[in-house]
């Protein structure tokens, strides 16, 4: 009697439903991950679909969770191939009773389910899917999913005041040995995967190792040694210190920590040491992270269409010269190109820079909010497809809970979250002598405060791409017709 436990975007042994009910049924456990090519393929606008920074993160993981396993007397089964022929090979090979896995929410993700199901229903093997991504399980929300409500505010209290968060299941300490003669596999390069490795950028101010080991590590970090869990609300918009916000994404897009493992480790500090705004914030944006995934299983695809969740059909533009400019961080606006180039050299973006850079792609801009969000696919390590696409819908104003022609001031924003100017003079050193107060707007210094500075508009940094008054405005009008069109 085998059962295997399919790991995917769950890379961990903490929290771990299907290998805890594995483990429970006393039986041959068989760990396997597959890495489906297809993942490594392009985006619909050419992008890589995976990432070199993504890809890393991954492989990293993968190799912290083998070695999790190892120590615990099994081994990660690694095989590259689509999830339908390897797995019901596998279940052939091993003459496998069942297999377990945490199911997903999304179009290319469920299809891939579907098809394994089907193979696996033609074997006569038990296929058992568990639900394990969010905070809050499906099954303990006060509405079905069909009921979901469309505004989060109205989600969040409903949820706070009628569900219950449910316990992790323990880490286990002792595991079966894999079958005599089984191969592992191994783990393959970024350059077997047809991706070169990113160099190293010494503007980094954090790296994020892979793996569960790494993850546990930095909640540890941040709650319990640097004791920032208790300023979090007030420090998460810092665009440069690492510890201003809590840097958990990566870890959680790929499941090598659970949020309920967060949820915890945030009720222990509160019990221990104090609990207040910041303490609930965290939570709160756990709750975000629920909310977009509930969303995506009760919507389906919608969330990638053009028109996104309110089916808004704006004329949106495909701007190549201009949206490559966004990609480089070379707009002219240094909030923008400040956070798009540490994207670019990192992999990684705080949540306020996300937000600003969407506007600005979207609002100031104009250019298809699905051209960001693949771009944003292909190089966060944090992606999370739920996530990552309802903000982009939210940030083009397409989907739920978005409120009309909304953007973001972008020479505001800068001096609301950068006054100094620390941020955009530490990626973009150019301007490392332009002070404070007329750092954010380069474009506006006369000739002889340029000569001043040692700075060479349309040299050393970028002329404005573009008026954000006259852009923001000539959008809105797009937009506005659009919502006529829509209403009518």
């Amino acid at each position: 009697m085998r059962i295997l436990v399919w790991f995917r975007n769950d890379l961990r042994l903490h929290d771990h439903e299907p290998l805890h009910d594995a483990l429970q049924m006393g039986k041959s456990v068989i760990p396997v991950y597959c890495l489906d090519p297809r993942q490594f393929g392009q985006t619909t606008f050419g992008f890589p679909k995976t990432g070199a920074f993504r890809a890393q993160f991954l492989l990293e993981s993968l190799a912290n969770l083998r070695a999790s396993l190892r120590s615990r007397g099994s081994d990660l089964i690694l095989r590259q191939g689509k999830p339908e022929e390897v797995l019901p090979a596998l279940t052939r090979e091993l003459q496998a009773d069942a297999i377990h896995w945490h199911e997903e929410v999304t179009a290319e993700e469920t299809q891939v389910e579907a098809a394994v199901v089907s193979k696996l229903d033609a074997l006569g093997v038990a296929a058992n899917t568990y639900w394990g991504a969010t905070l809050f399980h499906v099954d303990d929300l006060p509405f079905a999913i069909a009921k979901l409500p469309e505004v989060f505010t109205q989600f969040r209290k409903k949820v706070e005041a009628h569900s219950t968060v449910y316990p992790t299941f323990p880490t286990p300490q002792q595991l079966p040995p894999l079958p005599a003669g089984l191969e592992p596999g191994d783990i393959p390069t970024l350059t077997d995967l047809g991706l070169t490795p990113p160099p190293q950028d010494d503007r980094a101010q954090m790296h994020f190792p892979g793996g569960e080991t790494a993850g546990l590590a930095r909640l540890e970090h941040y709650v319990w040694q640097a004791d920032r869990l208790r300023v979090y609300k007030d420090t998460r918009n810092g665009m440069l210190n690492p510890d201003d916000s809590s840097k958990l994404s990566p870890w959680l897009a790929l499941g090598c920590l659970s949020p309920r493992q967060i949820y915890e480790t945030v009720q222990r500090y509160e019990e221990t040491r104090v609990k207040n705004d910041s303490t609930y914030w965290l939570v709160f944006e756990l709750l975000w992270r629920d909310y977009f995934r509930f969303i995506c299983a009760k919507h389906g695809d919608r969330i990638f269409y053009p028109s996104g969740l309110q089916g808004i059909k704006i004329d949106w533009k495909q701007d190549w010269p201009r949206f490559e400019a966004w990609c480089r961080g070379e707009t002219g606006y240094p909030l923008v190109d400040a956070n798009m180039q540490e994207l670019a050299a990192t992999g990684f973006m705080s949540n306020r820079g996300r937000q600003n850079v969407a506007s600005f792609l979207t609002k100031n801009l104009g250019i298809d909010w699905r051209m960001g969000a693949e771009w944003f696919e292909s190089l966060l390590i944090d992606y999370d497809v739920c996530s990552n696409w309802g903000n982009w819908n939210y940030a083009a104003g397409v989907g739920n809970d978005a409120r009309g022609f909304r953007y973001f001031n972008i020479p505001k924003q800068a001096k609301d979250y950068d006054p100094d100017g620390t941020y955009v003079k530490h990626w973009l050193p150019a301007l490392a002598n332009v002070p404070a107060g007329k750092v954010h707007l380069p474009g506006n210094l006369l000739p002889v405060e340029q000569k001043r500075y040692n700075l060479r508009l349309g040299v050393d940094y970028p002329n404005p791409i573009v008026d954000l008054q006259r852009s923001v405005k000539a959008t809105e009008q797009v937009y506005n017709a659009a919502i006529a069109r829509h209403r009518r």
